[in-house]
């Protein structure tokens, strides 16, 4: 893997991190309001498939997806216009935080309900095969998803037509607020592709090299005509299921132990320790995440609301009239 790859792992990494951080100071001091799912932790997952995946290759990811849009490209403007009801946002403030997408990036949905992605992947992916296109569609989602039947259905299906998808499981080892051994029997989630005849992979989950490796595989199987793969990225969420939620479910031992692994700073160490990065490089790149975050934050607040006059735009392809 090249240097400029390491580099950029790291700028995604910081940029989705600030990211995060800014809406959790923004609305715990009352500068603004705006709902969101925190993805603080499980940046190393997100930037991997950011530098792996082709740009006309396709996305679906979940409410809880910041991470997952910032690594695709989407921009923040973007991203924060919508969670904050402005024009400049992806839907132009209509969607809200749970339903961003780009399609212009390759995101073609962001999901609210859990376990809804997996049948639009395969939905995209069949598109694909059908075309001749040598383009992968990759669905993130929780630990908590894969227990839904809308899973099965399309793992199931994906694997008997050998679609080129890819399952990104993001093991944050919660499922809203229940651990995941209390929801499943298995060890490992990534057990599960084996009864649908896909090859199952577990990685670490904040160690974006991992993650980079092994979507490069799964990627090159599906271009490829092998199928589809599954892959179990195992991470932790540092923030609660939504924001404010005080996380009593989750033991302090835990979250401090979760803490002190951050995939952030880490990988940071990785860069200065392989002289990859100097220190005052990534200083640099730190600052450049903060001043970008700062910049989108801002146009998103000087930007209007959308207005009520737009509740019918953008409903239909072709208008409707009704009879009076």
């Amino acid at each position: 893997m090249t240097t400029g790859v390491q580099r950029r792992l790291y700028e995604l990494m910081v940029l989705m991190k600030t990211a995060d951080d800014r809406l959790s100071k923004g609305i715990a001091t009352g500068e603004f309001l705006c709902v969101y799912w925190p993805s603080r932790g499980q940046e190393a997952i997100a930037a991997a498939m950011g530098v792996t995946l082709r740009p006309d290759d396709q996305l679906v990811t979940t409410y809880r997806g910041l991470h997952d849009l910032i690594g695709k490209g989407v921009p923040l403007e973007e991203i924060y216009g919508e969670m904050m009801g402005r024009v400049v946002g992806a839907g132009r403030g209509k969607g809200g935080t749970m339903h961003i997408a780009n399609p212009d990036k390759g995101v073609m949905l962001s999901t609210g309900i859990v376990g809804a992605g997996p049948p639009v992947a395969v939905g995209l992916a069949m598109s694909a095969k059908r075309q001749g296109l040598d383009r992968v569609t990759t669905v993130s989602f929780g630990d908590g998803a894969t227990n839904t039947g809308s899973f099965h259905e399309a793992a199931n299906m994906a694997a008997l037509w050998d679609l080129p998808l890819i399952f990104v499981c993001q093991n944050n080892l919660y499922a809203e607020m229940t651990p995941t051994a209390d929801t499943m029997k298995i060890a490992h989630v990534a057990e599960r592709a084996a009864g649908y005849g896909m090859p199952g992979v577990r990685v670490d989950g904040n160690d974006p090299l991992a993650v980079q490796s092994a979507l490069e595989e799964a990627l090159s199987r599906a271009r490829n005509g092998g199928g589809p793969t599954f892959l179990e990225c195992v991470t932790f969420r540092f923030r609660g299921h939504y924001f404010g939620d005080r996380m009593p479910y989750i033991p302090k031992d835990q979250l401090a132990e979760a803490l002190a692994a951050d995939p952030v700073p880490r990988f940071r160490g990785h860069l200065e320790a392989a002289g990859i990065c100097t220190a005052e490089e990534l200083d640099r790149i730190d600052a450049d995440a903060l001043a970008a975050v700062e910049a989108a934050l801002a146009a998103v607040l000087n930007a209007d609301a959308s207005p009520i006059d737009d509740l019918e735009q953008d409903v239909y392809a072709t208008p409707i009239t009704f009879p009076g």
